[in-house]
């Protein structure tokens, strides 16, 4: 497993052998006069010294900072966190509770780097990043091929600064895994028909099985949705016997069936379960509940518990273009050439290098046609491909039970290609230099637009910003928030809109840079497009995005207080010098709600924490409601809890009166809406230790004047 560290010099040695057949675009212009110095893209050290400058600074340095997440950033890390110190690599654990959702390549991943670099979030979260790496190298490759030099450089570039990408690599989720070995499978296939290179087909059909270990199912469905309906439409589908499908199949089940048979194995059936909702010892093994409840009923919206949710049609629509933004400004230049040149694509697609009448001249010799008939057919084949790929990962989650902003991770470098090979084609064609031909206006249209939005932005800021002017920095942003609950707090960076103004105080910093950005950034980018410079503008528009990511990934760190609770594992470990054995780690609510502190206190092995009221989903009132019907209270490990041979880490208010103050010390963690509540039940048996974001650590009894010293200096 350790060697899948080493998956992108694979990458780069599958895919350099494209490299030596690599072609410039087809234009209409002449022979480019070799005496002039190559542009910065046509250059591959030029280019990749700022795309990895650009990477550096927007998704590595967000390596070091801020911790861990409560949620499922820290919940998923408990599993990989488990595997490494226990080696059991099979089964997912969370606290000691089976955890069967997820398939484990992201927990491998992570577990290795929990090895080499000990538990931290920079250990947790580089498989993440340097996915995204990956993804933005095959772009290079593919775009560079198919759509030329400025085409590659762009799709790389997008894929470094598009807001989906930044904003769903902040958390320790598989979909940036699971879209690089989908990408580099559909691009080993597509070329390895194209070129007739058995070799890659075979490297396909592995990055598929590795893709299922990533994210279940819907590899194999997403990569067979694209593929079906391109192979019919082209035709290629009559070279089936070329495809390996047999050879392939042996290699694809070599890979991705041992886990699932020993995860089947080591997780079987338990006492007699009937219908969909377990009972404790009656519950579905691995195979139902991980192809049954996770993959089909997930997407009927059927799935056991219901802990998800569907957005509105139009929501979700409209969300696909915040995701790619700001490449999405240019939908507007890929619909019109599309629409102008889908005769010519129609050609094209069918085209066969042996045609070579329509390029014959001159001066053209039988060989320089045939290449330019086949190089016409690579770039109309792979619009075809992924548009194919990402229109049916759209389709899919569009009409899918439960459809998750980050759901549609895999279709936003297809998306990205598309739109850069439309936007290099607009920018290098002749009617570009002409300032009053359609296409120029197109893009100044484009770049005003983003620059009025811009300059509204920077506004907006500034008001903020001069409106907070003589208030004083709080550290502690949670404090300081409206709590509006937007999308109940299940859309991306709905905190944001709970910022008050004592709170924008906290974020002078990102948002000073964000306003300066905004200001000058789009401005230079239109006027470098009106005068021409069409390369640059675009360019400049890709690094007034990086600065903005720059800054919302410093403003993401201010809201750690609230979103993290790591502060409270470092008191609890301060004070016990890090003994798990002398103490009792309790938290009221679900696992979700304080999971940092259980993955930064070490409490993914045993003594496991205990949660109180942690579990039943359906069943038992909510205390926070007052016992109301409304809202019941739930969990995500409400599954694995139903196995005989779990460990006792559920509670309820009972059994927490009993043992508090008896025993090992307890420490509490009590969520900011539970507050009243726990008060109520304990009383004057509290004392506080910790306060943070209104969330608040608890102990069953006095801390020793050591203690007491030790906290001070904290």
């Amino acid at each position: 497993m350790s060697s899948l560290y080493f998956i992108f010099n694979a990458v780069l040695a599958a895919i350099l052998e494209n490299v030596n057949n690599l072609r410039p675009a087809v234009t209409a212009t002449a022979d480019p006069d070799t005496s002039k110095p190559p542009v910065l893209y046509q250059s591959r050290v030029k280019a990749w010294t700022i795309l990895i400058l650009v990477f550096l600074a927007v998704h590595f340095a967000a390596l070091f900072g801020p911790p861990q997440m409560d949620d499922v950033d820290s919940g998923h890390a408990e599993a990989a966190a488990h595997m490494a110190v226990t080696g059991n690599w099979i089964t997912p654990y969370i606290d000691g509770v089976r955890y069967l959702e997820k398939p484990p390549m992201y927990y491998w991943l992570a577990a290795i780097d929990y090895h080499i670099f000990g538990f931290h979030v920079f250990s947790t979260h580089l498989p993440i990043t340097l996915s995204v790496l990956g993804l933005a190298i095959i772009g290079w490759f593919w775009g560079r091929r198919a759509y030329g030099d400025r085409a590659g450089f762009y799709a790389a570039l997008a894929m470094l600064t598009a807001i989906g990408v930044f904003l769903f690599t902040r958390l320790f989720i598989p979909d940036a895994i699971l879209t690089f070995f989908l990408i580099l499978g559909l691009y080993m296939f597509f070329t390895g028909l194209e070129d007739r290179k058995p070799s890659r087909l075979y490297i396909a059909y592995g990055a598929i099985a590795l893709a299922l270990l990533s994210k279940g199912l819907v590899a194999i469905v997403f990569f067979w949705g694209a593929l079906i309906p391109y192979l019919l439409i082209t035709g290629e589908w009559r070279r089936w016997r070329e495809m390996r499908l047999f050879t392939g199949t042996v290699v694809f089940l070599a890979i991705a069936a041992p886990w699932h048979i020993l995860c089947g194995l080591a997780n079987p059936d338990q006492g007699h379960p009937i219908g969909n909702i377990p009972t404790w010892g009656n519950v579905h093994g691995f195979f139902y509940f991980y192809f049954i409840n996770e993959h089909f009923l997930r997407f009927l919206g059927t799935r056991y518990p219901r802990d998800y949710s569907k957005e509105p049609s139009w929501v979700y629509w409209l969300c696909q273009f915040v995701w790619i933004f700001p490449w999405s400004l240019y939908v507007p230049i890929f619909i019109r050439r599309a629409w102008r040149n889908r005769r010519l694509f129609l050609r094209d697609l069918r085209e066969s290098s042996t045609d070579t009448i329509a390029f014959l001249d001159p001066h053209t010799s039988a060989f320089e046609a045939s290449s330019a008939a086949a190089r016409l057919r690579f770039r109309a084949r792979t619009s075809l491909l992924l548009a194919c790929y990402a229109g049916f990962i759209l389709i899919f989650f569009g009409l899918s039970g439960t459809n998750d902003q980050y759901y549609t991770w895999p279709a936003y470098l297809a998306l990205l290609l598309i739109i850069s090979g439309s936007l290099a084609a607009a920018e290098e064609s002749p009617d570009a230099e002409n300032p009053d031909s359609a296409t120029s206006r197109w893009l100044r249209g484009i770049h005003l637009a983003f620059t009025i939005v811009g300059l509204i932005v920077a506004g907006l800021l500034a008001w903020g910003l001069w409106s907070s002017r003589n208030l004083p920095y709080i550290p502690d942003i949670g404090t300081l928030l409206a709590h509006r609950g937007v999308g109940d707090y299940a859309m991306a960076m709905s905190h944001f809109f709970d910022i008050t103004t004592r709170a924008f105080a906290a974020l002078r910093l990102p948002a000073g840079l964000a306003c300066v950005t905004f200001l000058v950034g789009p401005l230079i980018a239109w006027v470098l497009r009106r005068r021409g410079h069409h390369f640059e503008s675009t360019i400049s528009l890709g690094f007034t995005v990086a600065l903005f990511l720059i800054a919302a990934h410093i403003a993401f760190a201010r809201f750690s207080p609230l979103l993290s609770s790591k502060p409270f594992a470092e008191t609890i470990n301060r004070l016990t010098h890090g003994d798990n054995n002398s103490y009792t780690l309790l938290c009221y609510g679900d696992q979700s709600e304080c999971s940092s502190v259980i993955f930064y206190t070490h409490h993914f092995v045993p003594p496991y924490a205990k949660f109180v009221h942690g579990k039943y989903w359906y069943f038992e009132p909510d205390p926070k409601n007052n016992g109301g019907s409304k809202d019941l209270f739930g969990s995500s490990m409400i599954w694995g809890s139903d196995y005989p041979d779990t460990p006792n880490v559920f509670l309820d208010d009972t059994n927490l009166v009993a043992m508090w103050g008896h025993g090992k010390r307890k420490f509490l963690f009590v969520p900011p809406e539970y507050y009243n509540h726990i008060q109520k039940l304990l009383g004057g048996r509290l004392y506080e230790i910790q306060d943070l974001s209104n969330k608040t650590l608890y102990t069953d009894r006095p801390l020793t004047p050591q203690q007491q010293m030790e906290l001070r200096q904290q």
